[in-house]
């Protein structure tokens, strides 16, 4: 926690990522805004001894991390800053406990990321996250450096791919290809109206 301001902006993390992150970003309101950064269990500088199988096997419990570091902290009014699945951790986590949050932003948000063709393009085949799976589980680390360049997308700065690559090696694989898992099978398109 930082910031000199009243209301709370909490920032929170995408898959493969941890709160360091979000360090080119916080600087413009630290003035205006509390901010709260954390890591979810697994990823980052967390507690690896608290995940379990069992509560991190679908959003949520994110979800609930999300709402146990409101409770804990007594936060209303908390502006939500979500990256890729953390929008929809966000989302769900508003749906639960609205009076803790204020406003939600999201960046690069996908509510299913599997294609459910004609009417909905989530950006993959289920093929596709099939083999991605596989391929993490077999080989992380050659995993990490084939994905990280292309989930960047900025040739111009590789060491923004390197950064990325280091933050996917950097956690425990098996915690990773779960959350992985968990993130692309996830389907919350119906959640979007009840917020």
């Amino acid at each position: 926690m930082f910031g000199q301001g009243t209301q709370t902006m909490m920032f929170a993390h995408g898959f493969g990522c941890d709160q360091n992150m979000w360090r080119f970003v916080t600087g413009a309101f630290e003035k205006d805004y509390k901010i709260i950064l954390f890591d979810y269990v697994g990823s980052g500088q967390s507690d690896i001894s608290a995940y379990s199988y069992e509560r991190y096997s679908d959003l949520n419990g994110y979800v609930q991390d999300v709402l146990n570091i409101c409770e804990e902290l007594v936060l209303t009014d908390v502006i939500f800053v979500g990256h890729s699945v953390s929008s929809m951790i966000g989302l769900l986590s508003s749906i639960q406990t609205p009076n803790y949050f204020n406003r939600l932003i999201f960046v690069g948000p996908s509510p299913c990321y599997i294609n459910d063709l004609p009417n909905y393009y989530g950006g993959f085949e289920r093929k596709d996250i099939e083999d991605l799976l596989d391929i993490m589980e077999k080989n992380y680390i050659g995993w990490a450096s084939f994905l990280a360049p292309m989930a960047m997308q900025n040739q111009e700065r590789p060491e923004l791919s390197e950064e990325l690559e280091t933050s996917f090696c950097s956690t425990d694989p098996v915690i990773a290809s779960r959350f992985a898992e968990v993130t692309f099978y996830s389907d919350n398109r119906s959640d979007l109206p009840k917020v």
